[in-house]
């Protein structure tokens, strides 16, 4: 029985890369069709997750997706994206735009893990997965254990969400500067910081994984969290509801009974990464983009997208419906970055990243998210900071923390009364509101007149 299987996914593969052979994929980059943004366009034959890979590959080169118009309907994918780097500027860095090339191109491979500069190399570290329940001054008695263990944290990503906490972290042994590979180290690293994880009277188990595989963070941060279902309601209090009220993106599901599609729309404020974020969660919960569209207008995103389960069929219950709905939610929440931003660059050294949190921890400070990085020897650390009782941060309990590591080392990157500003919630009719209703009877994105033909 395995030796058929086994036969039968050789047979795919092979299968597909015949096709890719026969249909290479071709990418046009154009920095001359639209005024404000480099228009990217990307035909080649379908595969399932192929969209997800591709605005990966974007997003991770920091590049802000403005617009996009997606079609992946029967065997062929074609999509345009237009693109800008992080100012809002057009794509001009020929290094970025070669990269692109060669990324999406006839050169790139889809079916397999595709090189991206969000994936983890870590064959010189080892990778450690955490989820669990967030309280306050978790991060800072995670790394405490991780230097008592002689480990150092080059890099990592923590979020937190829906009372639920999740982390990468990269990491090496001391001494060696190498990936740790005995076992027994490991299973005491795996033990304790799974005791940490355990702190907090909840009935959800806490995990913890030590691998040593590529790793992508932003994709595995999503799969953790959903694995761990931060996308399910909790009873909070009447403020704290409030509050989650005014945030909460505008997510709809209905059903397109003539052509067997789930309309999903989101309408929510902007930000980067956002439709990594909802593309992600979609494949993630086995869902295929047909079509889709994507715009900006001010602050506000609007993205609509024509789906249907990866067995064929549309949304089938109301029970289905609520969970794509929730889980769009939080996946929009996640990294929203609540809280005093703080930035943290100096040179790096053992136990830095815990005295740091542990500084945090004595001054009342929970961590609601953290980017660490370690550069040429350089720590690039970005906290998300709130105080743990739930009032604004007193500007008095910052300088004092500032005072404490470095006026120079740690900067503040927005003000406290910024934390109390609310959302104005988003305008209740998108523009791009099935957008879509005539493109079943044309073969191309050129019949819309928003980008011209690269035939």
């Amino acid at each position: 029985m395995d030796v058929n299987m086994s036969f039968s996914q050789d047979m795919d593969d092979e299968y597909e890369k015949l096709i890719r052979r026969m249909n290479p994929p071709r990418v046009v980059i154009d920095n001359d069709s639209c005024k404000n943004a480099t228009v990217i366009r990307v035909d080649s034959a379908n595969e399932y997750g192929i969209l997800l890979e591709v605005v990966q590959i974007l997003t991770d080169l920091n590049l802000t997706i403005t617009k996009a118009y997606i079609s992946s309907d029967g065997g062929w994918f074609m999509d345009v994206f237009n693109v800008t780097d992080q100012d809002g500027n057009k794509v001009t860095d020929e290094a970025v735009l070669d990269y692109i090339q060669k990324s999406l191109g006839p050169e790139a491979c889809f079916s397999t893990s595709v090189r991206s500069v969000g994936v983890i190399p870590s064959t010189d570290s080892t990778v450690i997965e955490l989820t669990g329940c967030d309280r306050p001054g978790l991060l800072s008695e995670l790394t405490a254990v991780l230097t008592h263990l002689n480990c150092s944290v080059l890099n990592a990503e923590v979020w937190t969400h829906n009372i639920r906490a999740a982390a990468v972290m990269q990491v090496t042994d001391d001494s060696t500067g190498c990936a740790i590979s005995d076992p027994e180290r490991l299973s005491r690293i795996k033990s304790l910081l799974r005791n940490v994880l355990k702190g907090s009277n909840t009935p959800r188990e806490a995990k913890t994984v030590v691998s040593h595989g590529e790793v992508h963070t932003d994709r595995r941060l999503h799969q953790m969290m959903f694995e761990d279902r931060d996308y399910e309601q909790r009873v909070v209090d009447d403020e704290s509801s409030i509050q989650d009220e005014r945030q909460r993106p505008d997510v709809c599901v209905d059903n397109w009974l003539d052509k067997d599609y789930s309309v999903v729309t989101v309408r929510c404020k902007d930000r980067p990464k956002l439709l990594f974020d909802t593309v992600c969660t979609l494949t993630d919960m086995q869902y295929v983009v047909f079509h889709g569209s994507v715009d900006t207008e001010g602050t506000e995103a609007y993205q609509e997208y024509y789906v249907r389960h990866i067995d064929g069929s549309p949304v089938k219950s109301e029970a289905e419906k609520q969970r794509v709905i929730q889980c769009l939610e939080a996946a929009i929440k996640r990294r929203v970055s609540e809280g005093l931003k703080l930035e943290l660059c100096t040179t790096d050294r053992v136990g830095l990243l815990s005295n740091v949190t542990r500084i945090f921890r004595e001054n009342s400070l929970t961590v609601t998210r953290a980017e660490v990085k370690t550069k040429g020897g350089k720590a690039l650390n970005t906290f998300y900071v709130s105080d743990a009782s739930g009032y604004s941060i007193d500007a008095k309990t910052i300088d004092s923390i500032r005072q404490t590591i470095g006026q120079t080392i740690l900067k503040v990157k927005n003000n406290p009364e910024e934390q109390q500003q609310r959302q104005k919630p988003p305008s209740q009719e998108s523009p791009t509101r099935f957008l879509f209703g005539g493109l079943f009877k044309s073969k191309s994105f050129v019949n819309f007149g928003l980008v011209r033909s690269y035939s």
